[in-house]
């Protein structure tokens, strides 16, 4: 990955899509695989690595409406998007100096590879550069041995070593979730040279099996490798793409929470039915009639952050439009205080200059007082599919079989910002139609 601004500018004039290659390059055996990607840099409208510049102080204070309002009309450069990421998620506060970040990144280096060597001292090969792909403790506590012609041998395969020590449930289940952690590492973006290499495979498997460690609520769930893939393409500093992911997760770590009697997305696939029932009530009932009316053929793009129904590029993009969008610029101070970042209670105090640091979709929020968590940008975004496929729907699904196609046929055939103008339409009509209600 390069991030030189001189050739930055040069891609910049060309404004093609090809170029991008250059930052993500697609293995030559799958490029037939992959969907097209649509984003194009786009002088003038997208994030360049000059503009980003331009748009902090002399001590380092972040003129973020500016740099908002850019990403919102064309996106991010690619040399620059893992640092405008540790924005847009909340990792630093924009009223924050150079300085200040600078000890922040510091007291957050040393954290990360705090928990990385409690990590290592009970799985050794953490950090060896090398992964986990078979088991290597039992639900007993027992360290597993080779016992299988098609398991590796264990031992190479660990660094030649393995703690044996296994003293509470918390390390006998974090232990039990390393090598499913590492079986879907080396199935994540595949497609991309990057992850030919194992150096970064286990720099991935790595920043997962700490932040499983990390989290005592939730862990590792499946999925989770689809979200911080892209942090570590971006940012070359592991404790960097570690937090960019944490962060990440504070937002999405709801959908990951699974139980015997419900998934992680239970509520916004909820909301994602009110929503429907209210700006279209025909087409609500129709998939009510076909036993779809918990809308679960949506829970892959809620789940995942439709990373299977864009290329690459264009989820990278996409997840840059909603996260200008919903942005508020109080996220950063309400993590620190481990408080709801939700909330606005401040929104009678905000004036028009203060309400440009919010994004789009999070102004519109303030202004109507909708604040639920679970109405994000995202599950807007579902809302516009389905309206887009409404005749089709309506016409030929007569089974959930008939949903999932015609759904899935969205594909390698959305445009990332047009998607998101129309999730906005339907929030709009969303809102308007529940306030007569």
């Amino acid at each position: 990955m390069l991030g030189c601004e001189g050739l930055a500018g040069v891609l910049m004039k060309r404004a093609g899509t090809s170029e991008l290659d250059v930052f993500y390059p697609v293995r030559s055996e799958c490029q037939a695989d992959v969907p097209k990607t649509r984003f194009k840099l786009r002088a003038g409208k997208t994030l360049s690595a000059r503009r980003w510049n331009s748009a902090f102080s002399q001590d380092g204070h972040l003129d973020i409406a500016k740099v908002l309002r850019r990403i919102q009309r064309g996106g991010v450069h690619p040399s620059i998007k893992g640092v405008v990421w540790e924005f847009l998620l909340g990792c630093f506060d924009p009223n924050s100096t150079f300085e200040e970040r600078s000890q922040l990144r510091e007291q957050r280096r040393e954290q990360y590879w705090t928990w990385k060597s409690e990590c290592q001292k009970m799985v050794p090969v953490i950090g060896s550069g090398k992964l986990i792909t078979a088991p290597i403790i039992a639900d007993s506590g027992q360290t597993i041995e080779k016992n299988s012609s098609t398991q590796s041998d264990l031992q190479e395969q660990n660094g030649g070593q393995v703690n044996n020590a296994v003293s509470d449930k918390k390390v006998t289940h974090w232990k039990q979730a390393l090598h499913q952690i590492g079986l879907d590492v080396v199935r994540t973006d595949q497609t991309l040279v990057f992850y030919e290499s194992q150096t970064n495979q286990a720099k991935l498997w790595d920043v997962l099996a700490i932040y499983a460690w990390m989290d005592n609520d939730i862990g590792y769930i499946q999925g989770m490798s689809d979200i911080c893939s892209p942090m570590i393409i971006l940012l070359e500093k592991e404790e960097e793409a570690f937090w960019c992911f944490e962060h990440a997760m504070r937002r999405l770590r709801e959908n990951f929470r699974c139980s015997t009697s419900s998934i992680g997305v239970q509520a916004q696939l909820s909301t994602l039915s009110q929503i429907i029932k209210v700006i279209d009530p025909k087409l609500h009932q129709h998939l009510e009639d076909l036993d779809g009316g918990e809308y679960l053929f949506a829970f892959r793009m809620l789940m995942v952050l439709f990373r299977r129904e864009f290329s690459f590029v264009d989820a990278l993009y996409l997840w840059e439009l909603m996260w200008a969008m919903e942005y508020n610029p109080n996220i950063f101070s309400s993590y620190e205080a481990q408080t709801n970042a939700g909330d606005n209670s401040v929104a009678s105090e905000i004036n028009e200059k203060l309400l440009q640091q919010f994004g789009k979709f999070e102004r519109r929020n303030l202004k109507t007082g909708n604040i639920e968590r679970h109405r994000a940008l995202a599950v807007f975004l579902v809302a516009s599919i389905l309206e887009t496929k409404n005749k089709r729907l309506l016409k030929e699904a007569k089974g959930l079989d008939d949903v999932v196609r015609i759904v899935g046929d969205v594909t390698g055939n959305l445009d990332a910002k047009k998607a998101c103008k129309e999730a906005l339409k339907i929030h709009k009509k969303y809102l308007s139609k529940a306030s007569k209600s």
